[in-house]
Order: structure tokens, then C-alpha cells, then sequence
């Protein structure tokens, strides 16, 4: 069985979808990967082996001309674990399970997080392997390194790896953070020293009062610990924020790597807890999923269960200065769509500022059955400028001190004792104008 295909089944898409995001990509059923012969195919048909409603797409990465997929092992009859888009079949990608999601980095490296389980949400589910990480050479498609995550950073009831983010500021010493939901906790691992270890902290549970959720008229129950990772660009010590959620949570929280990446404080719960911070809440039914920060516009990207839509929040204010303001006033959606966007699952930006999201009707597949004569699957994408455009994360709609400052100035008319009425009248029509003129000077 082939692990590693090309996606030449896959059909282009040139029509614009509502918003500022197009549909690029869209299946109604993974139904038809590229085998060697037709005889191979049939016979993987009629084996079992490749059951084409069973294939569900769940992570994404882009990587200069090449589109990666991974397709977990949720049933039976996974063809590959990971696929890609454009390019004919290169070298196969060996000892891969089932992936949840991939990250290539800036150093021309993929990183796969393979969680090692099959026929995850059938009776028959069972772990093959331990997870591990692999990571490849983009440029060679060679497998570099695989790491087993040790037994004594699982947990014994049964750990699942669903997301991974890299720091790769230096490419000899970066490392990546994989959130393990049902511990839950994070593992860290050093690329340079070759080893892992496991940080916990409360944040990383869920918050029981958000079990619940509602896609696409099926109401179901998670309880998914630590599972949305983004990080930011590195500060002045070379550190980055890294921002997490569980998704059985309404709340955001954040903490600086260099907590994170000192494995001694990192695991001492006691000393390290206060690092640890609460930026806020997405409100009543804000669960979220996958997230991804925009280094170049410093805006995170997450996932709305409930809304069927990608949301978006500015992480610093025009003098780059953290934006210690998490609300739901200011978040502002990109896009919202219960057709083209069901369940966003894997949110990316690209080294050409293009905003990628796969959808994928995730709890649909899992808990009643797909109508595969619609389409089911979707990547959408889009220029990041043009989707925060004149949204609350778009740089020129932050709120400026100086000119507010002006305005109260204006308004209260600091310079007077008790003001008129018709003075009063005047300093708000000056005040206005005031506004008008720098909305226009903005844009």
C-alpha cells in the first residue's frame, strides 16, 4: 500500500466563495488515489484495504508548490496517510500510521505528528505504535528522523496527539510542541538534543460547562483537553508566545517558550504556574479548534465550531505591544459558511501570505453518515490582507491613542470650564470630522 500519493483526483475550483476566501480545492469522496495499476486498485477495493467513504482529510500544509493532507485511520480502508497535491508521486513516505497534522517549517523540514492509532472511532481501535514525529527533507522527500515519544510521557489510559506546532527560529535547535488532548498536556521536544518531556498545567483540561456542540444538526459531546497551538514571531531573548486552547474550553491562554523550552521549570508545575496566562474568553459557545498565528501580520487564526466559521484576533497593537484585549468585541470573522465551511478543521498561512483552511464535516463522519453526492471536503484560501481587511484585526482599523486622545481633548474641551451648549454642539461636529478624517487617512 502506498503511502505517500499523489492527489491528482482532486477537483479545481475557480469560483469565489462569499467573503474574502475562494474555494480552491472540494470532494464529494476521497474515491480515487492514484494506485500503479488498475488491478492494484481493484484489489485493494476487494480487500478492504481502500474503503473510499472511510477517507476523511483532517490536516493541511503548504510547502512552496506542494499541498500535504493527512487522512487519519478514523475506519478500515485508509488508502494513504499522507497525500499531497500537484506533484507526481515521489518517494514513498515510510512508517506512517496515522497523522493528524503536519508542519513544515522554515528550514525546508516536514514535520509529522503520527498519533499511531487505527480505526480510531471504531470498536476495533487500537494503537500500533507508539506516536512519534517524523521529520522529512522537503527538498529530498528523505525521512531525517523519527522519534517514538517514550512510554513515560503517555498516559496509561491512553494518550492521542492531534496537533503540533514548530519553533524553528534556528534551524539547528528548534522545537516542537505537541498537544496530547486526552492527558492532556504538551510534550516538548528539542530537535537538537534529541529528546522530550512532558509539561502539564491546568489550563491544559477542559472546561466541563463546554462538553457540548452542535455542527451541522448533530449535537455531540467532547471532551477534548489541550488541542489549538499558534506561536508567535521570537522576542528580543529569541522566544516566542505560545498561544493554546483546549477545545472543550471557551477560553484562550498563552505562555513564552522560554518556559517551555527550560525542561527542568517546564515540568515543575509549582514554579512554573503563574507563567502560565489567561488572555480571555471567546464567550458562550466559542469552542475552538485549530488556530495558526501569522508572524508577518501578527494575526491568530482560529477555528468557530458552533459558527462554521475561522475567526480572527490581532496578538499586538500597532507599536507592537501585546493586545491585552481578548473579547468577543474584539475578534472579527473572516469567513462564515454552514455549506462551504462545516467544521473548519486545519487552519495554515503560507510563505506567499495565503490564508489556507480545510473543512471537513468532521462530526458528521463520525456520528451519522456523509451525503457523498455533495460535496463534502473543502480547502478554501485566501490572501491574509484580504481577509482581515477591514475587519478588527486589520492594523489600519486599530484604534489610534493619539488621535483619541485629540478628540477628548476636543470634545470635553479641557481648556474651558463648563462649555455651552452651543459650544457643546460645536466640539462634537468638530469631533466627528475629526473621525471621518482619520478613517480616510487610514484606509
Amino acid at each position: 500500500m502506498y503511502q505517500l500519493l499523489s492527489a491528482a483526483f482532486l477537483v479545481m475550483v475557480h469560483g469565489m466563495a462569499m467573503d474574502n476566501l475562494k474555494v480552491a480545492y472540494q470532494w464529494q469522496m476521497l474515491s480515487t488515489f492514484v494506485y500503479p495499476t488498475k488491478t492494484a486498485r481493484l484489489t485493494a477495493v476487494s480487500n478492504k484495504e481502500y474503503i473510499p467513504e472511510n477517507n476523511l482529510p483532517l490536516g493541511l500544509e503548504v510547502y512552496e508548490d506542494r499541498l500535504f493532507i493527512t487522512v487519519p485511520r478514523w475506519k478500515p480502508g485508509v488508502a494513504a496517510s499522507l497525500a499531497y497535491i500537484k506533484l507526481s508521486d515521489g518517494d514513498v513516505a515510510p512508517q506512517i500510521v496515522s497523522p493528524f497534522r503536519i508542519r513544515a517549517d522554515r528550514c525546508g523540514h516536514l514535520w509529522v505528528l503520527d498519533s499511531g492509532h487505527v480505526d480510531i472511532i471504531e470498536e476495533t481501535a487500537r494503537e500500533l505504535t507508539n506516536p512519534k514525529l517524523l521529520i522529512y527533507d522537503l527538498r529530498t522527500d528523505q525521512l531525517l528522523r523519527s522519534y517514538t515519544i517514550p512510554d513515560d510521557q503517555l498516559d496509561k489510559n491512553g494518550s492521542l496527539f492531534a496537533n503540533i506546532a514548530v519553533e524553528d527560529n534556528d534551524c539547528e535547535n528548534s522545537f516542537a510542541y505537541l498537544a496530547d488532548v486526552l492527558r492532556p498536556a504538551l510534550v516538548v521536544y528539542s530537535y537538537q538534543a534529541q529528546k522530550s518531556w512532558v509539561v502539564q498545567h491546568h489550563y491544559f483540561n477542559i472546561n466541563p460547562l463546554a462538553g457540548e456542540m452542535t455542527v451541522g444538526g448533530i449535537t455531540f459531546h467532547w471532551k477534548d483537553g489541550v488541542f489549538g497551538l499558534a506561536l508567535s514571531r521570537q522576542d528580543s531573548e529569541g522566544y516566542s508566545t505560545l498561544y493554546f486552547h483546549p477545545m472543550t474550553s471557551f477560553d484562550e491562554f498563552a505562555v513564552s517558550t522560554k518556559i517551555l523550552r527550560n525542561e527542568n521549570l517546564a515540568k515543575n508545575q509549582t514554579a512554573n504556574f503563574h507563567e502560565f496566562k489567561r488572555l480571555g474568553s471567546r464567550g458562550f459557545k466559542g469552542q475552538s479548534g485549530a488556530s495558526f498565528l501569522d508572524k508577518k501580520s501578527d494575526v491568530l487564526f482560529f477555528a468557530s465550531v458552533h459558527l462554521n466559521a475561522v475567526v480572527c484576533w490581532r496578538t499586538t497593537n500597532p507599536n507592537y505591544t501585546t493586545n491585552p484585549n481578548y473579547t468577543k468585541e474584539s475578534h472579527s470573522r473572516v469567513f462564515m459558511s454552514n455549506e462551504t465551511m462545516v467544521f473548519p478543521n486545519d487552519i495554515k498561512v503560507d510563505a506567499n501570505n495565503t490564508l489556507w483552511v480545510l473543512s471537513n464535516k468532521l462530526p458528521i463522519f463520525m456520528y451519522s453518515r456523509l451525503n457523498y453526492n455533495e460535496y463534502n471536503f473543502r480547502i478554501l484560501k485566501g490572501q491574509v490582507a484580504d481577509a482581515i481587511k477591514d475587519t478588527a484585526c486589520d492594523s489600519k482599523m486599530v484604534v489610534n491613542k493619539k488621535i483619541v486622545d485629540a478628540i477628548k481633548g476636543i470634545v470635553f474641551n479641557k481648556d474651558k470650564q463648563s462649555p455651552s451648549s452651543s459650544e457643546k454642539r460645536h466640539n462634537y461636529i468638530v469631533a466627528l470630522l475629526v473621525v471621518l478624517v482619520a478613517i480616510l487617512l487610514l484606509r
